[in-house]
């Protein structure tokens, strides 16, 4: 049997258990994500410039860069606005929800960036990323190369 006395005291109840819910909740809403952006190749030189932007816009919005990866210049599978290639970025984030909305519009009209994608993920891994390796062992490769074409044209000319 439902008595009207007890309408607005449990009505009450229930709304102050929602509002302290939120309370307690609403510092406890940052979700990570994971980031790949995809830059404009011709703006290399100016990527420590775009990364302070980018993270001020994602400190505005309640989100931090809990890692950053700078992989650099890259070939592109497929062309891109007329780009071949592309300067990648891969971050891990952690932020509110409801600010993605308004950092996604904003990437979105950004000429800088040529592609992205945010995901959200459940852990953050401490490894470096497969392209990060493959970047790093490229790099390698190529000053080995090049000390061996060193080494060898100065042992033509008979230098030591």
């Amino acid at each position: 049997m439902y008595h009207k006395h007890n309408e607005g005291r449990g009505d009450n109840i229930l709304k102050i258990h929602f509002k302290s819910q939120q309370l307690t909740n609403k510092g406890n809403n940052m979700k990570k994500y994971e980031a790949v952006l995809i830059l404009n190749p011709n703006l290399s030189s100016k990527v420590d410039e775009f990364k302070t932007e980018f993270n001020q816009l994602l400190s505005e919005n309640s989100f931090k860069v809990t890692k950053l990866e700078d992989i650099g210049r890259r070939q592109l599978a497929y062309s891109i606005n007329n780009h071949n290639k592309g300067h990648y970025l891969l971050m891990n984030l952690e932020g509110d929800p409801s600010k993605l909305l308004e950092i996604e519009t904003k990437i979105k009209y950004n000429e800088s960036i040529i592609r992205h994608i945010i995901l959200v993920v459940t852990s953050h891994s401490e490894e470096e990323s497969v392209l990060m390796v493959e970047s790093k062992n490229k790099r390698s490769d190529i000053n080995e190369t090049s000390q061996r074409k060193d080494t060898s044209e100065r042992t033509k000319r008979g230098d030591k």
